[in-house]
């Protein structure tokens, strides 16, 4: 690698960390999202190098890629890169690089805060005494949930999943698992299919990638088979339920309730929810404490970084690993 100042990119919210770190090494391109982003990657795209991409709804596409003709590295902010087009990636030896880790533990706090908030009814019985209703009304109505008698079924045992799961044997409870494939080393009962382990259990806690594999992996007959006490949490993207399903679900009572920090079209969320007062709601807050944020927009300079001194990046992807293959 050139000892000069190569050429980045910035798409997407020009995050403090993420600025400074770039532009002390790279001579930094912030992309502004509005009406003059086409102009701007024009005005750069011939010499572009990296890329620094800060998260969903921002994205990297093939044909972004495409016009970036010496791109070599897209580092992205998050653990999921469903907005990077990755197959791209990997077929012109472009290498993606995200932020795992630094925010497993975060997310499996906000996981188990958001289970016992949905089972519990806190946030209802916040309203209830904001509301002047302890006063007239007496005790705020016993929970009809508990964590006590509750079987867990994880979606997805990767990183984030594993750390969940360790918190939920703190709690004493049965926990179970789906995912692609059986994870060594691990005791809790694995099931290959989604819709036989949502009839053994009660509760669904989904941490899956998000992307066309998994979108509206929670359908209907997931959520027939969960059942009436049945309860969804989901921290993973909201491509991977079915909103229409889940809606109807908790209209008909199918299932018991569902605790969501995600959404298909962030920050719009489907008004039937709104309107629904036995749910709890979250606006993506899985990661979001200045700590952990901190942490990912230094793993996205660290990359680049370590990548300018041509060394291997410390976080790429697996549809991109190092050293990337030669272009097609």
């Amino acid at each position: 690698m050139a000892a000069d100042r190569a050429d980045v990119v910035l798409i997407g919210v020009p995050k403090k960390i993420i600025v400074d770190g770039l532009a002390a090494r790279f001579n930094l391109h912030v992309i502004p999202h509005d009406g003059n982003a086409e102009a701007a990657i024009a005005k750069v795209a011939p010499n572009v190098r990296g890329a620094a991409v800060t998260g969903a709804p921002y994205a990297m596409k093939g044909d972004v890629m495409a016009r970036l003709p010496k791109l070599e590295l897209v580092s992205s902010f998050g653990v999921g890169y469903d907005n990077i087009d990755v197959k791209y990636a990997a077929a012109h030896g472009i290498t993606v690089t995200h932020t795992p880790d630094v925010l497993n533990e975060e997310v499996a706090d906000t996981t188990i805060g958001l289970l016992l908030g949905t089972i519990r009814e806190f946030p209802q019985a916040d309203r209830f005494i904001r509301a002047g209703r302890w006063p007239k009304e007496g005790q705020y109505p016993l929970s009809a949930a508990t964590l006590r008698d509750r079987t867990i079924g994880i979606v997805g045992l990767g990183r984030i999943g594993k750390a969940i799961a360790r918190r939920l044997e703190g709690f004493g409870v049965p926990i179970a698992y789906h995912s692609r494939n059986p994870q060594p080393g691990v005791s809790y009962r694995y099931y290959p299919k989604l819709v036989d382990m949502a009839r053994d259990v009660d509760t669904l806690i989904v941490i899956t990638p998000g992307g066309a594999a998994t979108k509206h992996l929670i359908n209907a007959e997931v959520l027939a088979a969960l059942g009436p006490r049945g309860i969804v949490i989901n921290m993973a993207r909201g491509s991977v339920i079915d909103d229409d399903a889940l809606i109807k679900a908790l209209k008909d009572r199918t299932i018991h309730s569902v605790g969501l920090d995600v959404f298909v079209n962030e920050p719009e969320v489907p008004r039937e929810y709104l309107t629904m007062d036995h749910i709890v709601l979250l606006p993506h807050l899985g990661s979001a404490s200045v700590y952990t944020r901190q942490k990912m927009e230094q793993l996205v300079v660290d990359n680049l970084l370590v990548w300018s001194e041509g060394k291997p990046p410390l976080t790429p992807v697996p549809e991109t690993p190092w050293p990337p293959q030669k272009r097609a």
